[in-house]
């Protein structure tokens, strides 16, 4: 589905953008697999995706940071040539009631899950839009449509990335870019492994199909989006929630 395309995907080492990362590479794409600090998972991630037989490269940055983002955004033009998809996808979490949210944890949360998102479209929106087909992924959440407690810094990163979102669909669909996001739900990730069953049990109760989702499910909304099959959807929000929100 996506051969000889090249993928960038932030927050790729693990969870949900390590999957996303597979997914494509298992269909063809070379990928940019971009990550905070964790270099070992990164690197595992890089060599599962080789296996698929293409083009996979690891850069460490801090997507929050303007010219450390740009940087890194030339060196993978550089290394690949082109850029045909990216994915937004890095995030943080930082939860805490807005009483007791630091000015810190806000600014830290924003910082990565929307300034990063604008960072990499900035930086790689000309090479996108020199492909003939681009496609920009943002992956947002649920919790940025419906908001949750104690999340006020990332609820309000998540909402301002589904404005961002739709206002580059506009401004790019004269190129032939598309740009959608992904609102997640509960998804099952290294932090909710840690939680206690009873937790879980609770969780499962709010959602109408009675689970958590797998990042691999987030991934094949992933790919939908990538390809040639979205070819005429733009500016939406695809909740893969189970029903979390309807």
């Amino acid at each position: 589905m996506l051969k000889e395309k090249t993928a960038v995907i932030t927050g790729a080492s693990r969870g949900i953008g390590r999957a996303i990362a597979l997914k494509m590479a298992q269909n063809g794409a070379n990928v940019a697999i971009i990550y905070a600090g964790n270099e070992n998972a990164a690197a595992e991630t890089r060599k599962e995706a080789q296996s698929f037989g293409v083009k996979a490269e690891t850069y460490q940055c801090n997507v929050a940071d303007f010219l450390e983002s740009k940087t890194t955004c030339e060196k993978i033009i550089a290394d690949f040539g082109t850029v045909d998809v990216l994915v937004n996808n890095a995030g943080i979490f930082k939860d805490n009631l807005l009483l007791r949210m630091s000015e810190t944890d806000f600014d830290d949360v924003v910082g990565v899950n929307l300034k990063g998102a604008f960072n990499f479209t900035k930086h790689l929106s000309r090479p996108i839009m020199k492909s003939g087909s681009g496609r920009i992924i943002n992956i947002t959440s649920v919790s940025g449509m419906m908001g949750n407690p104690g999340q006020a810094n990332y609820a309000a990163a998540k909402a301002g990335l589904i404005g961002l979102t739709k206002t580059i669909a506009k401004e790019l669909a004269g190129r032939n870019v598309t740009c959608n996001a992904i609102a997640p739900g509960f998804i099952e990730t290294d932090m909710t492994a840690s939680l206690s069953a009873e937790t879980k049990e609770n969780i499962n109760s709010t959602v109408s199909l009675k689970r958590m989702g797998s990042a691999d499910e987030i991934a094949n909304a992933a790919l939908f989006l990538a390809s040639d099959l979205s070819s005429y959807i733009t500016g939406e929000v695809i909740k893969v929630d189970g029903g979390l929100y309807i």
